[in-house]
C-alpha cells in the first residue's frame, strides 16, 4: 500500500456551532476516506471499543468508560463491547451489544434501539461467512478475532493519517467554551525540585516561597483532549536565575510555534527548539560551545530531555507515529514521539522546557558522551531549582499557526500579574 497524503474538499466546509447532521456527515467522510485506503489490501477489518474496567470491591461500578480512539473515531459512540466492521466489498457493519432493560432504566444507555446497529450476536456468523480471507483487527481486542500483525500496521498507518487532520467538527472551538466533561488526564502539579518531574505525582509536600509551581493539565470533551503546561513562581515573582531560564524557554516555544507550518518536518520543529535551549544555556552559563554543535552532539538533552511536542486529539497523544519506511535510532534520547511532515489541520502540542535532574545530570554515562560541553559544576549547584515547561496546543494551517490555547497565561518576569 502506497503512503500519500490526503486532501479531501470535504475536510472543512466552515461548520457553525456542530450539530448532529454535521457529525454524521463527518462520519460517513471519514469512513468513506479510509475504506479508500483499505480497499487495496481485500482485507477484513474490525475495531473494537473496548469493555469497562469493574472498580475492585466496589459492586457493580466500573471506572468512566471510554471507547477505543479508532473506534470512536468512526462511529462517534461510547458503547462498551460494540464493533464496527469493514469488508472491502461490501462495505460498514456496525455491531452493538444491545442495551437490557436494566441499562435503560438505570440510564447507562440513552440511544434508541433503532440507532444502535446490529446485535453483537451477529459478528460470529458474519465473519464465519467471511473465513479464509484475511483479516485485521484494530481499536480494543475483539474476542473469537484472531489477526495478522504486520496487515494491522499497514492498514493503522493510513487509519493515523486520516486521524491527523482534524476535521470541523474536531476543531470546533465551542466545544471547550461550552465546558469540557472532565480532565483529560490526571493533573501534574510539581513544585520546588518536582518541578523536575515530567509526571509528577501528588506529594503532601509545601511549596517554598522561591520555589517553582509547575501545572500540566488539560480538559476533555466527547474524548478531545486539550493539553496545556504553565510554570509559575510561587511568590509571584521570578528570581533572576528563574526569570532567565524561564526567558529561554519562551523564546524556544515562540521559535518551534513558528515553525509549525504545512510541509515542515516535525524533527526541524523540535531542532529549532532544541537550538534555541542550547544557544540560551550557553549563554547562562551552562554549556560550553556553538548551539549548532551541541545539538549535534545532543548534549543540551541533559537540560531538554524530551520531544518538542506530540499529537493531541482523540487523547493527549493522538495517532501520532514514525511514518513506514523512517526509522529512528533505537539509541535516540530524547525519543520523539512523531517523525512526518506536518500538514494542515493538524493539532500539536509544542512544549520545550529546562530541568535540573540529579539522575541525568549525576549520570556517568551523560558525563563521558559530553564532557567538557556542560559546565557539571554549575549543573550541580542548581539541582534543587526543579524546572520550567511551557506548552500550547497548536493548529497547522495553510498559512501562519494558530495557538489554541494562548489565553491561558504565561508567566512574564517583566510584568508580573
Amino acid at each position: 500500500m502506497g503512503h500519500h497524503v490526503h486532501r479531501d474538499p470535504e475536510l472543512g466546509q466552515g461548520l457553525s456551532l456542530p450539530g448532529t447532521s454535521d457529525i454524521a456527515v463527518q462520519l460517513a467522510r471519514r469512513q468513506r476516506v479510509v475504506a479508500e485506503d483499505w480497499e487495496s489490501e481485500r482485507a477484513i477489518v474490525v475495531l473494537g471499543a473496548g469493555e469497562p474496567i469493574p472498580v475492585p470491591g466496589r459492586g457493580d461500578r466500573t471506572y468512566p468508560f471510554h471507547a477505543h480512539s479508532e473506534y470512536f473515531y468512526l462511529t462517534d459512540r461510547e458503547r462498551p463491547g460494540g464493533v464496527v466492521a469493514f469488508d472491502p466489498c461490501e462495505g460498514w457493519f456496525d455491531f452493538v451489544v444491545p442495551a437490557s432493560r436494566e441499562e435503560r432504566l438505570w440510564g447507562a444507555v440513552t440511544t434508541a434501539p433503532a440507532d444502535e446497529g446490529r446485535p453483537i450476536a451477529g459478528l460470529e456468523p458474519w465473519l464465519e461467512a467471511r473465513s479464509g480471507r484475511p483479516i485485521a483487527r484494530l481499536g480494543a481486542p475483539v474476542r473469537q478475532v484472531a489477526s495478522d500483525a504486520d496487515l494491522e500496521a499497514r492498514l493503522r498507518a493510513p487509519l493515523n493519517e486520516v486521524r491527523r487532520q482534524k476535521d470541523d467538527v474536531e476543531l470546533e472551538a465551542s466545544f471547550f467554551r461550552n465546558g469540557a466533561d472532565g480532565v483529560a488526564y490526571d493533573t501534574i502539579v510539581g513544585c520546588g525540585p518536582n518541578s523536575a518531574v515530567l509526571h509528577a505525582l501528588s506529594t503532601s509536600r509545601r511549596v517554598g516561597d522561591d520555589e517553582l509551581v509547575l501545572i500540566d493539565a488539560g480538559g476533555e470533551y466527547r474524548g478531545y483532549a486539550s493539553d496545556v503546561t504553565r510554570t509559575y513562581p510561587a511568590s509571584g515573582r521570578f528570581t533572576s536565575e528563574q526569570a532567565a531560564i524561564n526567558e529561554i524557554v519562551r523564546g524556544a516555544l515562540a521559535a518551534a510555534i513558528a515553525r509549525c507550518t504545512a510541509g515542515t518536518e516535525w524533527v526541524d520543529v523540535h531542532r529549532t527548539g532544541a537550538l534555541v535551549i542550547a544557544e540560551g544555556l550557553v549563554d547562562f552559563g551552562l554549556l560550553r560551545g556553538d548551539a549548532e554543535s551541541i545539538v549535534a552532539a545532543g548534549a543540551q538533552s541533559v537540560f531538554f530531555p524530551h520531544g518538542v511536542g506530540h499529537m493531541v486529539g482523540l487523547g493527549v497523544r493522538d495517532a501520532g507515529e514514525v511514518l513506514p519506511r523512517r526509522k529512528r535510532p533505537d539509541d535516540e534520547f530524547p525519543r520523539l514521539r512523531i517523525d512526518l511532515p506536518l500538514l494542515p489541520r493538524h493539532v500539536v502540542t509544542v512544549e520545550p522546557g529546562i530541568y535540573f535532574v540529579p539522575a541525568l545530570i549525576n549520570d556517568s554515562e551523560f558525563r563521558a558522551r559530553y564532557g567538557d560541553a556542560v559546565d557539571w559544576q554549575r549543573a550541580e549547584r542548581m539541582l534543587g531549582f526543579g524546572g520550567i515547561r511551557i506548552e500550547h496546543d497548536v493548529l497547522i494551517t495553510d498559512g501562519a499557526p494558530e495557538v489554541l490555547t494562548e489565553r491561558i497565561p504565561v508567566a512574564d518576569p517583566v510584568n508580573p500579574s
